[in-house]
Parts: C-alpha cells; structure tokens; sequence
C-alpha cells in the first residue's frame, strides 16, 4: 500500500480516506496496551537505565501513565557527549554517500512506523490525528530534504577560482563534532529528528534532550536512527531535566554546537551561556513568536476567519507560529468577528484520538494553570468573546477552551507577551500603517499573515512586516503550516538565531564550518 496515499500535511483539511483512519485507530489501542512501559536511555550504542524514573502522564487522560523515562544524571549527559566524541572520526571519515543512504533509510522507517508514532503522540502530547501524523511525515521529510541538499550539492565540495594552471583552489564544508539537539513538547518529532537528522548527515555526531513532555516520540526517533545503521555513539538519546541534564550539555566544553527550540528566555541563555566557551560556537536557536494576521477592508472575509481560526487553535495554540494577534479594519471587523465565532464554537475538544474532536488537552499543568491566569487577567481588561474557562467535561485531562478576546487595551502586556495556548486577541484598525506598527512592534518576528485581494497591498506588507515566514490569502492556515521545500521556516529578531530557515537553501550548511584548500603544483 503506497505511504504516499496517507500523506499528511499541516495544510491537510481533512482527508476523506477511511483506511487511514483505521490504521491509526489500530495503532492507538496499540499504543494504549503499552501504557506502563519502562524506557532506557541510549548511550554508545546501548540501553542505559539510571538510579530514578520518572512518569510520562498523558494530558488526554491523568489516570494514564504511558511510560516510565530515565531521569538522567549529569554523569549520563557527560557520558553522552564522550561517546558522541568518540564516535566522531569514524562518522565523519565515512564518505557521505553512506552517511546519506543511512539517513535516507531512517527516514522510510519513520515513515513506515507513521501511525504507531502518530497515535502515541497524540496520546502523549494531545495533537488530533491529522496534526500527529503531519508531524510525524515532516521529519521524515526534513531528513530527506537535507539530504536531498547533501547530493545536490556534492556535500558542499566546490572549486574556486584559479591564479594559474597550477593551483587548485576548493572550498568544502566539515562536520563541527559534538552536537547537542534539545527539542520541545510541540513539535516532538519534526524538531527534534529534523536538526538531529542533518547534524548527523552533515557529519556530525549528536546527543538529542527531548522535552520532559514528549521523552516517548524521541524514543521512537532513537530506534529508528539505530534500526537504519547509525554506527554507536554517532547518536546518544538522554533524558532528564533541563536543570541536570540539559544545562550539562550546554555547559560542556566538548559540545561543538547546540540546536534549541524553544522559549526566548531559555534561549537567551544558551546563548550567552554558549558564548562562555574558549571558542565561539553556533547555536541554532528557534525562541517563539507572537504573530499577526492583518484582514484589511479588501479581505475575503471567509479565508480570513478560517485561516485566523486553524492558527489560533490548531494544537491548542501551542505553536510557535500559532496566529496570536488579529489587526482588522473597522468597517469589516463585525463581520470577521462574526465568521470567526461562527467557526470557533463548531470545535470540539476533547481526546484527539477521537476522529471527531479538533482540539485537544494543553500539554501539562504549568500551560493549563497559566491558560486561568490569562483567561481571569483578559477578563478583567477586555472582552472575552468566547472561551476563557476550563473544559471539565472534555475528559480527565487538561482541556480548556479555544479563546477569542476583544477590546483589550493595546498597551496590555498580553498583546507582546507568547501566552502559547488557544487565546487570540482581536482589534480594530483605520489605517494600514498603524496596524503594521501595531504588528511590527513585539520582540518576535516568526511569522505573519495578510488578507487581502488587493495586489498593491499585499506587496505593501510583503516589503513591511518583520517576520521570517509570511502567508497572504492562506485559508489552510493564517500563520501556520510551513512544509519542508515549500515554505522556508526561520524567525526573524527574537524568534531565532542565525537567520536562517529549516527546510530551505540555507539551513543545513550552519552544522559544517568552510574550509579553503589550495594545492600547488
């Protein structure tokens, strides 16, 4: 049965084959009778246990503890990041033809092990199915696409200029050694696999810290990686928390770079922490946004409000690139509003696995008692125009509602603040100008989105917004669903590092440095 049949993206709207849908309801009791399990970590190429565990509990149900993980120690992580140094001559001395067919065959197992992968991630972090399993294809699709850049380029070995018929001058790209991958909660496959998998096809050996939140999917990810042919050592898998184990790698003088996505604060501080080595040293970092959509006068009304809807709640807002700001002109703000409510109250929330519920848990306690601090905070300055309250009878589990919030002054520190739940601010505008300074000033500068049909006011805001990844007219998603060689995936100011974007030209030269080789004869 071809995997192409099941593709699944994060435009997907939905897809009417009912056989993908039985695969992956087989694969959730599946998932559900391994409840309980125990987890190693993977060290050198072996299963690792330490002295304490710690229990994943699923948000969609806190009466299910779907795994017990390795609550690494600082030894663990230092131990890691020996045997990814060890690992580091034979890996990177292989020629990458190999390094390639190894990276290409872990990223047909992730494929092959689509639903498994899927329907446990849903369980483990609360996405619907559509959204697991686009998840799961794109990191699939990421590890093809850089090495897809890897042969196209011919590992980035090209010749220069000559000054005579005896020199010969050629710049290559190497391997830096030592990287250290530490993914988040919301994307646990795609951000954590996508980095892993070019750092490793770059030549590099890694160490990947998943989220505390989503320790399984990276599992998953380690056994794929080990079941293609990763050699011992190039790849390492650790768990525990940031404060032991994550601030170990970062603070290790043998880490030779570092891929983070995440917060702006936690961020910040690998950098600046980075920065204390004896050598300067790259860091990918990827720190969030808090994104806009403009709906000007000249808006198809119907894409605006499905667009701003799919951003602002899909994953229960918990993107980074979910659509948090909405900035839409006065003469048609009472319709857009009406559209967009119109919209919101037809979700369902509750188990994602259930085929008829869109939204899902928050991903833990912290996000669920900050979604009431905001919630009571917007109600007291603004208006709530739907949601703001907990979802008790969705399910045992951490649900709230999808929140829409008007009239909140615009000096309100909730208009800058990344909330990173499914709460959307909504205001009007007269004049285009304003609601560009409007957007334009956060710290953030992920994405953004424009709705008009206007040609002269699309390139207008094409040539004005400060964001790295931009939509006009994107019903499927108003600020979301970027796709690895179809919309490059890189913030701009706070929202990231080097800018540079996954899935595009530029992304996995940042895990080789150059090298000028000039031979006489």
């Amino acid at each position: 049965m071809s995997k192409e049949r099941f593709k699944v993206t994060y435009s997907t709207l939905a897809t009417p084959d009912p056989t993908l849908h039985e695969l992956y309801e087989a694969a959730v009791v599946r998932a559900k009778a391994n409840f309980g399990k125990v987890y190693p970590m993977f060290i050198n190429g072996e299963e690792r246990f330490a002295d304490k565990t710690f229990d994943k509990v699923s948000p969609v149900n806190l009466d299910w503890v779907m795994g017990k993980f390795q609550f690494g120690s600082e030894q663990d992580a230092q131990d890691a990041v020996a045997a990814a140094r060890a690992a580091f001559p034979a890996w990177s001395g292989r020629p990458w033809q190999e390094r390639v067919a190894i990276m290409r065959k872990a990223a047909d197992l992730i494929s092959d092990r689509l639903f498994d992968m899927a329907a446990n991630m849903s369980l483990e972090i609360g996405k619907n199915r559509l959204e697991a399993l686009g998840d799961v294809e794109e990191t699939a699709d990421l590890i093809r696409y850089n090495c897809d850049a890897i042969e196209k380029n011919n590992n980035f070995n090209f010749t220069l200029l000559s000054e005579s018929e005896r020199h010969h001058n050629r710049s290559v790209l190497k391997p830096y050694g030592v990287w250290v991958v530490i993914s988040p909660f919301n994307f646990p496959g795609a951000l954590a696999g996508g980095p892993a998998g070019a750092a490793l096809v770059a030549g590099n050996t890694v160490v990947l810290k998943p989220a505390t939140d989503t320790p399984l999917t990276a599992w998953f990810l380690t056994e794929c990686f080990r079941d293609a042919g990763v050699p011992a050592g190039a790849f390492n898998f650790v768990t525990g928390s940031g404060r032991v184990v994550g601030q170990t790698l970062i603070d290790h003088p043998d880490v030779d770079g570092i891929t983070f996505t995440g917060s702006y604060d936690v961020g910040m501080h690998i950098i600046r922490t980075f920065a204390n080595g004896k050598q300067p040293r790259p860091v990918i970092a990827e720190m969030g946004g808090k994104n806009p959509a403009i709906i000007s006068n000249k808006a198809d009304l119907d894409k605006a409000a499905l667009g701003v809807m799919r951003s602002a709640f899909g994953l229960q807002g918990q993107k980074c690139s979910a659509c948090s700001r909405v900035y839409v002109h006065k003469d048609v703000k009472e319709q857009f509003m009406q559209k967009l409510l119109d919209l919101t109250r037809q979700i369902k929330v509750g188990d994602p696995t259930d085929k008829e519920n869109w939204m899902g848990p928050a991903a833990n306690k912290s996000a669920y008692e900050d979604y009431q601090k905001f919630a009571a905070d917007l109600r007291k300055n603004g208006n709530v125009a739907y949601g703001g309250k907990v979802l008790d009878d969705a399910g045992n589990g951490y649900y709230v509602a999808p929140t829409i919030v008007d009239n909140l002054p615009h000096d309100h520190n909730l208009w800058k603040h990344e909330m990173f739940l499914p709460i959307v601010t909504v205001t009007e505008f007269e004049d285009l100008d304003e609601a560009m300074a409007k957007a334009n000033d956060v710290e953030y500068g992920l994405t953004a989105g424009f709705f008009s049909e206007a040609d002269d006011e699309i390139q207008w805001w094409l040539d004005n917004i400060e964001a790295g990844v931009l939509y006009v007219n994107r019903e499927s998603g108003a600020t979301t669903g970027a796709w690895p060689g179809y919309q490059s995936f890189g913030g701009w100011k706070g929202s990231g590092s080097t800018g540079k974007a996954a899935g595009s030209f530029y992304y996995i030269q940042q895990y080789m440095k150059e090298q000028s080789q000039t031979i006489v004869d």
